[in-house]
């Protein structure tokens, strides 16, 4: 029995012949670029999120892209950014013209305060907040630091749709937030899509004209800006996968509660924490151990499918080594890039499955 790590056919079991509908109805009514359903999906995204304003883009990284240049940082400002985290955040702030400070992360694998607290300096005009594989970052404690030096907070929930922290969605407590819709998120479209929300009008309609032309009407452009639409008919699909949400979510948890019972003790196995009232998404299981390659390569053997979230930690990249090694080779985020391993989850896998996989890698640190 083969174990992907993905199988979005699995995934849209139930709901297909409502996709096909909704993607066959735009097809017939020739609406591709804007639309009913990209309307509708904008409403019901920030419904669920709880904020004022949602604006369907292209992809996560345009998000993020548009997010930093609505909040017209001072120029050759630095953005602190978590050194464990997928390049597009970082890329962001270059295409901005800004510069990246890396902060390393704690056991949550996220923005480590202590860190944090160090890296902050009068450069620092923001800082991006990535709430990795769905688990929400420590974000009281960072409004608390930004507020008090009035740094802005851009969140980047591109792995956390319907993760919450104190009961609340994040994504709806930084000045601006995004996400991305890439296909394996746990909200995703069949194509690249993303989108950005903030309460702030005015932070709404700068990001409204950035990635309209600059400009709210056509040729009346007011400002610099680029094409990045989220189009009608992946809007439609999303639409009809954020009605299962909620319940997907609540699959991963229980399949996450599995793997904490069976892989308790077993090894130098060691789980990613989270903070207290927080709800993690769980867009991505991810333990550690010290032999993460031969458990891979067994686990492929098995046909067993795994991943590794990242491979490198941003420092780590030919990218950024050159600038950054220096000030980040004690980090955390570097010693564990040689250790983690994502296991399979989600609404594709039965009970069945991840018991397997428990077992399996009970059977390799047993060996």
């Amino acid at each position: 029995m083969k174990i992907s790590f993905l199988d979005l056919k699995k995934q849209i079991r139930g709901i297909d012949k409502k996709i096909i509908s909704s993607i066959n109805k735009n097809i017939k009514s020739s609406s591709f670029i804007g639309g009913e359903d990209l309307d509708n999906f904008q409403k019901k995204f920030s419904k669920y999120i709880n904020v004022k304003y949602c604006l369907g883009v292209a992809n996560g990284t345009d998000a993020l892209e548009i997010a930093i240049k609505c909040l017209n940082l001072k120029k050759n400002s630095e953005i602190i950014v978590p050194a464990n985290t997928w390049i597009s955040t970082a890329e962001a702030v270059l295409n901005n013209n800004l510069y990246v400070k890396f902060v390393d992360v704690d056991e949550t694998h996220n923005i480590c305060i202590k860190d944090l607290k160090k890296k902050i300096s009068k450069k620092t005009s923001a800082i991006i907040i990535v709430h990795l594989f769905g688990n929400p970052a420590n974000i009281n404690e960072i409004k608390k630091i930004s507020k008090s030096m009035s740094i802005k907070l851009i969140e980047d929930c591109a792995q956390s749709h319907g993760a919450e922290y104190h009961e609340k969605k994040t994504g709806c407590f930084g000045d601006i937030s995004t996400f991305s819709f890439f296909p394996s998120k746990n909200l995703g479209c069949f194509g690249d899509g993303g989108c950005i929300v903030t309460n702030k009008k005015k932070l709404f309609t700068q990001a409204r004209k950035i990635a309209n032309h600059g400009g709210l009407k056509k040729n009346q452009h007011t400002l610099i800006g680029r094409n990045s639409r989220l189009d009608n008919i992946q809007a439609g699909i999303l639409k009809v996968k954020l009605t299962q949400l909620n319940k997907w979510i609540e699959i991963r948890k229980i399949q996450v509660n599995i793997y904490r019972k069976y892989l308790k003790n077993v090894g130098d196995i060691e789980f990613v924490k989270t903070i207290d009232n927080a709800k993690s998404s769980n867009h991505l299981f991810v333990i550690k151990t010290k032999k993460r390659n031969q458990l891979k390569n067994y686990l492929n053997k098995k046909k067993i499918s795994t991943g590794i979230h990242y491979p490198l930690s941003l420092p780590q990249t030919p990218l950024f080594k050159y600038k950054h090694m220096f000030y980040c080779k004690k980090m955390n985020a570097v010693k564990w890039s040689k250790n983690i391993i994502s296991l399979p989850i989600g609404e594709h896998l039965t009970k069945k499955e991840i018991i397997k996989v428990c077992l399996s890698i009970k059977y390799f640190f047993n060996d």
